[in-house]
């Protein structure tokens, strides 16, 4: 089974581009983050037309996860992170997709730190951790695929000094 991952950084602008790549790549299931787009306007026609079935979470700004699966019907399973209700972001999404469960999350930049939007991607990124031991208690295949907004070294985003303060790091 082919497995991809793609920050798509607003479905509705890049839904020319996520086209072409799905025909080019043939994809069997695709972790999408960024959507950037209210649930009513995610484009599930278009991608039904290409082949692709999706189960998907919208947010206007800047979030919204989906997961596509091609010439299958994915299965939600849940539509965000278990462990605090009051997180109404949308970074995660489960399904289940040929008897693989597959997610879909966008961890949260976090961004400035140190500050809240730090602290909450600290606790988002335990809370997925938590999730994780679960789902691998439960043994049945998982991909954890999205984006985790982590660079850990130097070598894993381009070069430039604005980069050595920042929460991705």
């Amino acid at each position: 089974m082919k497995i991809a991952t793609f920050n798509i950084n607003n479905v509705v602008r890049r839904l020319p581009n996520l086209l072409a790549w799905l025909k080019v790549a043939k994809p069997d299931v695709v972790s999408l983050q960024e959507l950037k787009c209210s649930d009513a306007a995610f484009p599930a026609a278009d991608l039904a037309r290409a082949g692709y079935r999706a189960v998907w979470r919208g947010e206007r700004t800047w979030n919204g996860v989906a997961i596509l699966a091609r010439k299958a019907e994915p299965v939600l399973i849940r539509d965000r992170l278990p462990g605090d209700p009051s997180d109404d972001q949308s970074r995660y999404i489960e399904a289940a997709v040929r008897g693989i469960v597959v997610t879909s999350l966008y961890a949260p930049n976090g961004n400035p730190q140190p500050g809240p939007k730090f602290d909450y991607k600290l606790a988002w990124l335990r809370r997925l951790q938590r999730h994780a031991r679960t789902l691998l208690k439960a043994g049945v295949p998982v991909v954890l695929a999205g984006d985790y907004n982590v660079a850990p070294t130097a070598l894993d985003i381009y070069p430039t000094r604005s980069w050595d303060d920042d929460a991705l790091i």
